[in-house]
């Protein structure tokens, strides 16, 4: 029997050269703001109840640790679907931990202190207050009152039995001494954590280097036990690596959300950060769920995904290039499923619950239509390859599925020594360039 070579043997990876590993604490963690900041986008819809009870399930599937469950200050409605979400997590003895976004008030801590006493579940406040200069410019603040509103709210939560992260928000636009100042004061009124905010996604990967490593040695001097959180939005489309440099300056626990969806352009995608920490080697989860949980994200959100969306657009793992197909085919008969899906593909499909597609296009080749028929159990007899291939090429799109069945039903009419009519014969059927029956 011949030796298969294996994946290190057929893929030469720069990113471990010279044996790099990515840094990153032990015991990293995820905070799923979907339910929270994620619907704060203008464009989205809130999902029911029973829809946001399903997004938990599947973050606990996903080995998600934990997730923001709402804006308790923001009235009535929210304070219910928490209540519900809360008594879902602890009835089911869930290992997802949840948690809520209040300002630095006590109006904003008490809706929570009341929820967290009707559920039996002390939940995580996550107590946010603007830092840099032009949030206190903007606001009419002076350092002082930040300070005694940091003070008396993280106070007010910790002495009613609840833990405290303290945020700052626009943490990537505010001054070190400020943010000395409000840390210090934050940790030593009782927050367990401190979240560094990329709020209006300012931030470079080299600017959260700086940042990180400064907010660090600032913990260490105030109380080395102090965790610390990183959470960032994309306008200038660096979320993600933003995210990626956080963790390797030691954050404790990075926010994202389902498909970034956020407030204007969205925050790190949940999605794509989940599988890169996998492919680095940071995280071992099931993400056999990952389409599922997008799926569910998008359709309870109304927030739909674009077809060349990473992993989970339409076209991630969908080719119609002869070349392409030809050698994912290769790679199948070769008989190895994980050679197939990495051979024109840097994200393995079968690893996040989804497959390879190969379609019929204008730039297909013969051997995307003879994939397509095998799979389909259709017999791929040179007339009818032939007949399909003609009609890829005379347009300027791929071939629907309802549009290739349709040519193969007109061929089985043909007899075997039939002239090649059947093309024409569809091709009064469809208006080239459109899709569309006439």
């Amino acid at each position: 029997m011949v030796k298969q070579p294996t994946e290190d043997e057929l893929i030469f990876d720069w990113n471990r050269y010279k044996k790099f590993a990515f840094r990153h604490k032990e015991n990293l963690e995820l905070d799923d703001e979907t339910l929270r900041d994620g619907l704060q986008s203008p464009s989205i819809t809130d999902p029911t109840i029973e829809e946001k009870i399903e997004l938990l399930e599947l973050m606990e599937g996903l080995g998600i640790q934990c997730a923001d469950v709402g804006l308790p200050g923001s009235g009535p409605r929210a304070q219910a679907d928490i209540t519900a979400m809360v008594n879902h997590i602890v009835k089911n003895k869930m290992k997802l931990r949840p948690n809520c976004a209040v300002r630095t008030v006590k109006a904003d801590i008490t809706p929570l202190i009341e929820i967290s006493q009707k559920t039996g579940y002390a939940v995580e406040a996550c107590s946010f207050i603007g830092s840099s200069p032009i949030r206190q410019y903007a606001e009419g603040w002076t350092i002082d009152k930040m300070v005694e509103l940091t003070e008396e709210a993280v106070s007010y939560a910790v002495e009613n039995g609840l833990p405290v992260m303290y945020v700052t928000e626009d943490t990537t636009r505010a001054d070190p001494e400020t943010l000395r100042k409000l840390f210090t004061t934050a940790i030593n009124a009782g927050a367990e954590r401190i979240c560094v905010c990329d709020t209006v996604g300012h931030a470079t990967p080299i600017g959260v280097h700086y940042l990180m490593k400064y907010v660090r040695k600032l913990v260490e001097e105030i109380n080395p036990e102090t965790k610390i959180d990183w959470h960032g939005h994309s306008d200038r489309g660096l979320a993600l690596p933003n995210t990626m440099a956080a963790i390797g300056q030691g954050a404790d626990r990075v926010h994202a959300t389902a498909l970034g969806i956020g407030e204007r352009v969205g925050n790190t995608a949940m999605d794509l950060l989940l599988i890169n920490l996998k492919l680095e080697g940071i995280i071992d989860n099931d993400l056999t769920g990952l389409a599922r949980y997008c799926k569910l994200a998008s359709e309870a959100c109304d927030a739909p995904t674009a077809w060349n969306y990473p992993a989970m657009g339409r076209d991630a793992f969908r080719t119609s290039t002869g070349v392409h197909a030809a050698a994912i085919i290769k790679a199948q008969n070769k008989g190895h499923d994980w050679l197939a899906d990495r051979v024109y593909s840097g994200v393995p499909a079968g690893m996040i619950g989804l497959r390879q597609i190969i379609e019929i296009g204008f730039m297909s080749g013969v051997s995307n239509i003879v994939y397509w028929l095998k799979v389909r159990g259709i017999e791929p007899d040179k007339k009818l390859v032939d007949e399909i291939f003609k009609a890829a090429k005379q347009h300027n799109r791929v071939l629907t599925e309802e549009e290739l069945e349709e040519l193969v039903k007109f061929r089985s009419f043909e007899k075997d020594d039939a002239p090649l009519d059947t093309l024409d014969k569809w091709n009064e059927q469809i208006t080239p360039g459109k899709g569309e029956s006439k």
